[in-house]
């Protein structure tokens, strides 16, 4: 298929769905085959061992090799693939603290961590994983917590640079998350809708810097299903002001994922087609149903085509890997990962 051919194919293509269980079924294999399906999301649930993922993204992949295939693979309590082989890795809270003692190895440690993470990933097929958590530890959000680096601004963006610069020695891309910034908000958009009350101001000096300060480095973004009243009444992730300013005032041109439109906090925008609609219009370029196969079925069933665009499409293209992966045996004897991978263990011993 020549590059026009694909583009035309991947026009309409706003869609990353999951699948049920470690292999694909008949339902798996026609929501993948729908022309609106651009993405899967894995889950801890479609992991057996390292050879049935292999064989799992395989199939995916066979089925359509413009879909990309993603997964929520962030360290500490947010990793999907931990036995088998897969590295532990650490939250990012640790880094952090590395980085409050000593600056340099903290910064190397975020490039180990991020080359191990992808290295091992595309290893085994997966093309993307939604990380860096870009939200500030203010000591307010369970559901980030330790996820967030640090406190302070500053120290989340050059932490995450160096964990994407690890990334991207893997031949991964990034996608940051959670714009513009889910770390002051107490509530669980997974189960609550959370109100962030402060001003635009204060957000955009704060916890949205990163996103500013990271420029040219992000591939992609998530917003966040956090409402922001002094700003607008819809979530980020719906927001046409929102993803105006990141896209205009911040100058981002990578790929906006919404978060997950069957969480709590999507609840706002109505039934899953109103909510993948609104999400497209406000500027996303591609949409997420995860844990909900019958909303899935009824977004494909229900999404107008149109909703996506040739820029969205080139946009979602350039997050595949171009850079062939080692595969798991030779990965194994690159010095510049067991090097990675010991800096990792000396963290998490300390």
């Amino acid at each position: 298929m020549n590059q026009a051919a694909d583009m035309k194919h991947n026009r309409t293509a706003p869609v990353m769905l999951d699948v049920i269980g470690t292999e694909l079924n008949a339902d798996d294999i026609r929501r993948i085959r729908h022309p609106l399906t651009g993405g899967v999301i894995l889950f801890a649930r479609n992991f057996a061992d390292r050879a049935q993922l292999v064989a799992l993204t395989d199939a995916i992949h066979a089925l359509r090799a413009d879909v990309l295939i993603a997964v929520d693979h962030e360290g500490g309590r947010v990793q999907r693939f931990r036995t088998d082989g897969f590295t532990v890795l650490p939250a990012m809270r640790l880094l952090g603290q590395l980085w409050d003692r000593d600056v340099l190895a903290a910064t190397r440690v975020a490039t180990d961590v991020g080359f191990v993470l992808a290295a091992e990933l595309r290893a085994c097929g997966v093309d993307l994983s939604f990380t860096p958590v870009l939200d500030l530890d203010h000591g307010e959000s369970g559901v980030i917590g330790n996820r967030a680096f640090h406190r302070d601004a500053r120290v989340v963006t050059l932490l995450a640079k160096s964990l994407n610069h690890g990334l991207a020695l893997a031949g991964m891309a990034n996608c940051g998350k959670h714009f513009p910034g889910h770390g002051f908000a107490q509530a669980d958009s997974h189960v609550a809708v959370p109100v962030d009350e402060r001003s635009l101001e204060a957000i955009l000096g704060d916890d949205a810097a990163p996103y500013d300060w990271l420029g040219l480095g992000l591939a992609g973004v998530m917003p966040a299903h956090v409402i922001y009243p002094q700003v607008d009444a819809q979530p980020a992730g719906f927001s046409r002001k929102w993803l105006s300013i990141l896209r205009h005032d911040m100058g981002f041109d990578g790929v906006i994922f919404s978060d997950d439109l069957s969480m709590e906090g999507a609840s706002v925008a109505g039934d899953v087609i109103a909510g993948a609609t609104a999400a497209l219009a406000a500027g996303c370029d591609m949409v997420l149903i995860c844990n909900a196969p019958d909303k899935a079925d009824q977004l494909l069933d229900g999404l107008h085509a149109n909703q996506s665009s040739e820029r969205s499409a080139a946009r979602i293209a350039t997050l595949m890997p171009t850079m062939a992966p080692l595969d798991w045996a030779s990965l194994q004897a690159d010095d510049r990962y067991q090097s990675a991978k010991r800096s990792i263990a000396a963290l998490l011993a300390e």
